[in-house]
């Protein structure tokens, strides 16, 4: 088993900064740069658990909602990569990191 939590840590800083941001900072693009990272944590999540099926896209439940919506996806994909078997998914927890990271940054927050 793999140790994921270098991505929850990453995720859950990154919703925080979300949640305290002012509704005019969420407007601004914080909201949708939360939103893009919870989609593609979402996808990958469903690519990790479910490789043959379609993936879903995860809809945008508004700018409030965006902070949660990031946490249930990182905590999907940590819990994916987690129980994935050894070398199958190599590399994909450090470029997920790279991409939470990479998010916040661009948020401004």
């Amino acid at each position: 088993m793999r140790d994921t939590s270098d991505l929850t840590t990453a995720v859950a800083r990154f919703a925080d900064r979300l949640r305290a941001a002012p509704h005019s900072r969420l407007q601004r693009g914080a909201a949708a740069e939360g939103l893009a990272l919870a989609r593609e944590l979402a996808v990958r999540a469903q690519r990790a658990e479910d490789p043959g099926r379609e993936p879903r896209t995860m809809p945008d439940a508004g700018v409030f909602a965006v902070a949660d919506q990031l946490v249930v996806a990182g905590n999907d994909l940590a819990e994916a990569l987690r129980t994935a078997p050894a070398g199958s998914r190599e590399g994909e927890l450090d470029e997920a990191v790279g991409l939470v990271r990479e998010a916040a940054g661009r948020s401004g927050l």
